[in-house]
């Protein structure tokens, strides 16, 4: 199936919520719903544990591996060969992340990433592509590698290196696979107090907490359902899907 055949949201779990495990259940990403209206995506932790009512963030960027200049690649291409910056990759360490380009010709397009062997820092590494090349890539066209956000998660920095993707809901061993909230009533530690109904934002000061960002120029991680005290956990309702 190509990135471009869409569909709908998973009916059949095959990972309980309150699990994780070594083993690959669903796609990165994908989609369930509770009954209750709570919505929740399926990740693979990265090097540390993921932690229950904490936030989490998305692997940290790459900036070694942007702004890459492109090869000649025709229409219907299925691969891109790019010469990588100072930081090597492992196999498949982009499979289902996006080459986006950033620099016409074909700019504004992101195709997904299938699979890649690895790669020494500032070697050449070939992309495999899950669908053609729609415009014509030149020598003057720039590409990003991004990486698969539920894909190496960790729990929330206080200075941000990506964007917040999810808040835990259990434990999730390091390097293990498991379930991430992203809509709905959720139980977060809170940094300072929040008030009702004001919307918060990923804080800069306490590792996987959230913080009143009434005045705060951040990612809105939700809105406070009910006032939590400092240090405390408490109901929030968030946007994150």
């Amino acid at each position: 199936m190509t990135s471009t055949q869409l569909s709908g949201s998973v009916s059949v779990v095959a990972a309980e919520l309150f699990s994780d495990s070594s083993v690959k259940q669903h796609n990165l990403g994908e989609l369930i719903f509770s009954n209750d209206g709570r919505a929740f995506r399926y990740v693979l932790a990265g090097g540390t544990a993921l932690v229950a009512g904490k936030l989490q963030q998305a692997p940290a960027e790459i900036t070694d591996h942007q702004g890459l200049t492109s090869p000649v690649v025709a229409v219907d291409g299925t691969s891109v060969a790019v010469t990588l910056g100072a930081t090597a990759v492992t196999a498949n360490q982009y499979a289902g992340g996006y080459l986006m380009v950033t620099v016409t010709p074909g700019v504004g397009i992101q195709y997904l990433i299938s699979g890649h062997l690895a790669a020494n820092a500032s070697a050449s590494v070939t992309l495999n592509l899950a669908d053609p090349i729609e415009v014509a890539l030149t020598a003057t066209s720039r590409l990003d590698m991004v990486l698969n956000p539920y894909s190496g998660v960790i729990v929330n920095p206080t200075t941000k290196t990506s964007c917040p993707v999810g808040v835990g809901v259990k434990v999730i061993t390091a390097a293990q696979y498991g379930w991430l909230q992203v809509g709905g009533i959720a139980n977060i530690l809170s940094d300072g107090a929040t008030a009702v109904g004001n919307f918060v934002s990923p804080s800069g000061s306490v590792v996987g907490a959230v913080i009143d960002a009434t005045h705060a120029q951040e990612a809105v991680v939700g809105n406070a359902v009910t006032g939590i005290a400092d240090t405390e956990y408490g109901a929030i309702k968030l946007i994150l899907m």
